[in-house]
């Protein structure tokens, strides 16, 4: 125990001075040097961590392997999964690679495109599950130029830290994938009084996090200070995956495809478009017409699409994935000991209320919370050990709620 004429043997500061005197076999230290040593401390311990060991991964799955287990958790979309699986295992193979290796190898960056709940976020949070490394979710619409209101591009950065307990080695061979992609698009040459800052400006500031630099982050996220403490990342081993439902972008890739039409066998090859995917020819000129500066689609080399789900897909998604959403609700309703089961019609008035929505897989869990949430209701404060939804029960549910009120659009 310290007394009042005791004082810290490393400031010299007496004990009425300070908060806090802890005392040691032959001496004492106070509160503020603690601080200080335990400062000193975890910046030497980052330090040491900058000169980290190259990566190992005890086994790296194959491609195969990888999409087989997509294939657990996303229905359908085989190109998308094609393409996603040697991207990773092309990217983490390159980590693997040598120093003195002569033959460098870039980074496999990825752009999903693909219409809203069609599962782009779900197939690279998946990927993260699989491999075991860092992953972080950032929606690119929060993200403005340099000094203006809004988050900065290092933010992203900031959230790969925190995931990773800012365990810099660890996070420099993670896996960010940007939602949104498409809204930060260039609003178009027309002059305009006020300055587009959530557009071109983000994209030019994106490029050197893309292809690969060190970065200064600041730890704790929000706009950098003089004064405050950064966190050197380097971003060539973190690989990006980006997303975004690019909205409109059809009409885009039916005019570039529809631009040279002259003689009768070019009339032929258009007729053998398939027309109600148009997705499935998306090039990067296309993204170019659609806003993407030409220098982030470089850095983005692996474009791939998603196909619009189909009754057959939903039907799918509804029931047969690993955490399909009625696994969910059967798991929840189990915790209370009550065994939950559906008739197979509620599937099939689910799925076409879904395609009438055309809100994708995502609409899926909103019509079935609506059917369900009167039943999760009252059934835990009843006796019954069992309760079984049939279709009757699920439209006169969803006639109740707003949701039953929309029309399609």
């Amino acid at each position: 125990m310290a007394y009042k004429g005791d004082q810290c043997d490393f400031c010299g500061r007496p004990g009425d001075k300070v908060r806090m005197l802890i005392a040691g076999l032959d001496g004492h230290i106070c509160d503020e040097c603690v601080q200080r040593a335990y400062e000193v401390m975890m910046s030497n311990s980052s330090e040491s961590k900058s000169t980290s060991p190259e990566f190992v991964m005890r086994k790296l799955p194959k491609p195969k392997e990888i999409k087989e287990f997509l294939d657990q958790y996303v229905i359908g979309q085989d190109d998308a999964k094609r393409h996603l699986a040697v991207a990773v295992y092309n990217h983490y193979k390159r980590l693997k690679q040598t120093k003195d290796d002569e033959v460098e190898i870039e980074k496999s960056n990825i752009i999903m495109v693909g219409s809203t709940g069609t599962g782009k976020t779900l197939l690279a949070r998946t990927i993260a599950r699989m491999l075991k490394v860092p992953f972080t979710i950032v929606d690119a619409t929060v993200f403005t130029e340099a000094g203006y209101v809004g988050e900065d591009i290092e933010s992203i950065l900031t959230r790969l830290l925190q995931v990773s307990n800012y365990d810099v080695p660890a996070a420099e061979r993670g896996i960010v994938f940007i939602d949104e992609i498409d809204k930060i698009a260039r609003k178009g040459d027309n002059p305009s009084i006020t300055r587009d800052v959530s557009g071109e400006g983000v994209q030019q500031g994106l490029l050197k996090l893309l292809e690969g630099s060190v970065v200064n982050v600041p730890p704790q996220g929000g706009r950098k200070h003089p004064d405050q403490k950064m966190i050197a990342v380097d971003t060539k081993n973190i690989l990006f995956i980006c997303g975004g439902a690019f909205d409109g972008i059809e009409k885009k890739i039916a005019q570039r495809l529809n631009t040279h039409v002259v003689g009768y066998r070019s009339v032929q090859s258009t007729a053998a478009l398939d027309r109600n995917n148009m997705m499935q020819y998306i090039s990067p000129q296309d993204l170019k017409s659609f806003g993407l500066i030409p220098e982030i689609i470089g850095r983005l080399p692996i474009l791939t699409y998603l196909n619009p789900l189909d009754k057959a897909a939903l039907r799918s998604i509804l029931t047969e994935p690993k955490n399909s959403i009625i696994k969910q609700y059967i798991k929840l309703f189990e915790m209370d000991g009550i065994q939950l089961s559906f008739d197979d019609e509620v599937f099939d008035f689910v799925v076409e209320k879904a395609m009438e929505y055309k809100l994708g897989a995502r609409g899926l869990r909103s019509i079935v919370e609506a059917i369900m949430i009167d039943v999760m209701f009252d059934m835990p404060s009843q006796r019954k050990r069992s309760y079984k939804v049939t279709l009757e029960f699920a439209k006169s549910q969803l006639a109740k709620t707003n949701l039953g009120k929309l029309q399609s659009a």
